[in-house]
């Protein structure tokens, strides 16, 4: 069964073909990073414009990747969400059209879903059950996956997610975007411990994040030491040196793996997993990587972590979820199909 996936649930419009939900013949990714990293985020309207741009080009790359013709293909998944709604209305609205003009079915994918799978691209079915730490900038949740379509959300962040709030510290060192490279990359010349910022505790939600405190301290941080200016209310990061902000850039850091490492874990300990993976923008990070790594390793768990290609929105996932949720269901979805930008999994 040849699949071609759609995705376009923020900023990166993606196309992929996959055959069989485990064999991906091709996986295109069109970034819009320089359109968006003079802001210092995305913006949702030049998103949009950037998604209706790049679908057609990036679909046709897929095609042509995976040595395929359209005729070929049997069934078309798309993300509906969640994510940004002008960005998830373009890759619906194509998945739509080309679903009706192929008369295939049309495969509806919960963007979460495809990061909770993530791992079978590379590991095949990974055993159940198993712990996912979903982090991104728009994501950090912990879901106990029982097996393919049975999920369970254990934790969340109450505020910021930790992608969102890697992007808004790094702004405030003047690192660019997106944060969150910029401060792994930097990081590696702080020093250890120089600096330490708070951990966030969640009174009554034990397995739930709060980056927002993090972000507080690194500004409040910046301002004892002399580098805001109060009077144009602006954060002078070009008197900053190269080695305040590396060492200011490895403490918000380990603030912010120490507890995604620690309440994954605690998750996974209560349900007796033995098997952990992460995914999400955020599992590039090098830190992240070897520090769950380490500790999955002393507690005699296996982690599965997908390529960073794959950590990315992507539509390899989309094209591995969506062929399981239609062996489960066996119909596709309506062309009635909308875009649901708080869609629940």
């Amino acid at each position: 069964m040849l699949i071609l996936a759609i995705e376009s649930s923020c900023d990166e419009t993606a196309a992929a073909v996959v055959k069989d939900g485990r064999k991906v013949l091709s996986n295109v990714v069109a970034s819009q990073i320089e359109i968006h990293s003079k802001y210092g985020g995305v913006v949702p309207e030049l998103a949009s414009r950037a998604h209706i741009e790049s679908i057609y080009p990036v679909t046709e790359k897929a095609l042509s990747d995976a040595d395929t013709d359209i005729s070929s293909i049997n069934a078309v998944a798309v993300t509906y969400g969640p994510g940004l709604v002008g960005s998830l209305l373009v890759g619906v609205s194509f998945a739509k059209a080309l679903a009706y003009a192929l008369n295939v079915p049309l495969i509806a994918v919960n963007h979460l879903e495809g990061h909770l799978l993530s791992s079978i691209i590379e590991h095949g079915k990974v055993e159940f059950p198993y712990i996912t730490l979903v982090v991104s900038g728009g994501h950090t949740n912990i879901y106990l996956v029982k097996a393919i379509g049975e999920y369970k959300l254990l934790g969340y962040t109450v505020d910021d997610a930790a992608g969102e709030a890697f992007d808004k510290v790094a702004k405030m060192l003047g690192l660019g975007y997106p944060g969150g490279p910029v401060i792994d990359k930097i990081a590696k010349e702080g020093e250890m411990g120089k600096i330490k910022f708070p951990k966030a505790v969640v009174r009554g939600k034990k397995l739930c994040f709060s980056f927002s405190g993090v972000k507080t301290a690194v500004l409040t941080y910046l301002k004892d030491k002399g580098f805001y200016d109060k009077r144009r209310q602006i954060i002078l990061s070009e008197e900053m040196s190269k080695q305040f902000k590396a060492d200011v850039a490895r403490a918000f850091q380990e603030s912010v793996v120490d507890v995604l490492v620690e309440k994954t874990l605690s998750a996974a300990k209560h349900y007796n997993c033995k098997v952990v993976t992460i995914a999400g923008g955020v599992a590039c990070n090098s830190a992240l990587r070897q520090k769950m790594y380490d500790e999955c390793k002393r507690e005699g768990m296996k982690l599965y972590i997908p390529n960073a290609s794959y950590c990315i929105d992507n539509a390899a996932m989309v094209g591995i979820a969506g062929y399981y949720k239609f062996k489960r269901e066996g119909v596709g979805a309506t062309l009635s199909l909308n875009a649901e930008p708080r869609a629940r999994l």
